[in-house]
């Protein structure tokens, strides 16, 4: 049989469903429940675990179908592109049963506290400590860089319970409740005048050991998971699986992805606005070396593009997050390090300004200060240039000094206690 006749009668089963289900005047709270019940919301997701144990190509003619009927779709965000995929990976099924309802409605929005002011790009060395106390562990240490702390019911929390291990082997991966009086957030204001960040303070916050995902002391591999699916994160943030015209559905998911979109208004003057590098030459009556630039930038957005795409492609085919991503995340940060040049030669020292009058109404200014974060966010650079070239092309992995010692023996910027 071909793979579309394999997929026939998916199609024809997801649009019966529809038909008797899809109504767009039903409030969005009520729609997401009867979707994440159903499954049809994340057809790829165990039958037992709010999905239809589809495979990618039968899932992605689910997407299609929505898409057809404008039908809107399960929440997005952190929660559903990092927190699900890990738990569904590594967690237990009580735990998946117990959390991933809520993520799938947007009921629970979830933040990610792995980065620390102490530890750098060393995500294996934090210091941030967990212990237990009966069926609870208390957790007291600090977090930084944190989008959406300020709203998140739960926390990707990643700690450190033994010192006695090497350091990638003394790590746990908790779900941490974030509305308690153990946490502490704070909101951290940029130098593009922006304050998507937050910083994190834990002070004796409490978690249950039933919110461990995987293993204690095994938190390393469920943290590779999370930071995959990170570096795959499409552009897609609107909550909408297709163009949905009207209806009470689609008013209160726009809403909803206004709101959530708001926190990364900046994120595409990070990404250095490529898009806008012709139409500025064009304006400034751009030399020959200037134009020279300007093709270039041109021809790496394309790269960039394709490199996004073949991620895209290699998720659509069920493939878990590989190396890919990290050549697509470094050809875009490479990418806006280039525009953001350009940008500067063709406006000249006006690059500097914002405000009424200033380039693009200040965007170029704004471009400045925000690309350097595109080559931290996320993973750096020399991160990302260490996967790719240890795990697609082979190469010896970086020396290290201290991955194979116990952590208490480890110098650091902040003791472990």
């Amino acid at each position: 049989m071909s793979a579309s006749g394999a997929t026939d009668p998916v199609r024809a089963e997801v649009a019966a469903w529809l038909d008797e289900h899809w109504d767009p005047e039903r409030p969005l709270a009520e729609w997401r429940g009867i979707l994440a019940d159903s499954g049809w919301g994340c057809p790829a997701w165990p039958k037992d675990l709010y999905g239809r144990g589809l495979d990618a190509r039968a899932a992605s003619v689910v997407t299609e179908e929505f898409a057809r009927r404008g039908a809107v779709g399960p929440a997005t965000g952190s929660g559903m592109n990092l927190a699900a995929p890990t738990i569904l990976a590594h967690g237990s099924e009580a735990l998946a049963r117990r959390l991933l309802r809520a993520i799938v409605t947007g009921e629970d929005k979830w933040c990610q506290l792995f980065s620390e002011p102490g530890n750098g790009s060393d995500l294996a060395g934090l210091t941030t400590r967990a212990e237990q106390d009966g069926d609870e562990w208390v957790v007291s240490g600090q977090k930084v860089w944190t989008t959406g702390a300020r709203d998140a019911a739960f926390g990707m929390l990643v700690a450190r319970t033994s010192l006695d291990v090497p350091k990638h082997r003394g790590i746990t991966y908790f779900a941490l409740p974030m509305r308690q009086a153990g946490v502490e957030v704070r909101p951290l204001r940029q130098m593009n005048n922006y304050a998507s960040f937050n910083e994190v303070f834990l002070t004796e916050a409490r978690v249950g050991a039933a919110n461990v995902v995987g293993e204690v002391n095994g938190g390393w591999a469920a943290a590779l998971t999370t930071l995959a699916h990170e570096r795959g994160l499409g552009a897609n943030r609107t909550g909408l699986v297709g163009q949905v015209a009207s209806g009470r559905t689609a008013r209160e998911a726009a809403a909803e992805a206004e709101e959530v979109n708001a926190t990364y208004v900046w994120y595409p003057q990070r990404a250095g606005r490529a898009d806008l590098v012709p139409e500025q030459a064009t304006a400034t009556g751009a030399g020959p070396v200037e134009r020279q630039a300007v093709a270039d930038v041109i021809a790496r957005g394309r790269v960039a593009r394709w490199n996004v795409e073949r991620s895209r492609r290699a998720a659509a085919a069920g493939k878990a997050p590989g190396p890919e991503g990290s050549v697509a995340k470094l050809a875009g940060s490479d990418l806006a390090r280039r525009s953001a040049a350009v940008h500067a030669a063709l406006v000249g020292a006006d690059a500097l300004l914002s405000g009424p009058g200033s380039p693009l109404g200040g965007i170029v200014a704004e471009i400045l200060v925000s690309v350097p974060g595109g080559s931290i966010a996320g993973g750096t650079d020399e991160i990302q240039k260490n996967i790719v070239g240890e795990r697609a092309l082979g190469l010896p992995r970086e020396p290290s000094v201290d991955a194979d010692i116990p952590f208490r023996q480890v110098l650091t910027n902040r003791r472990p206690g």
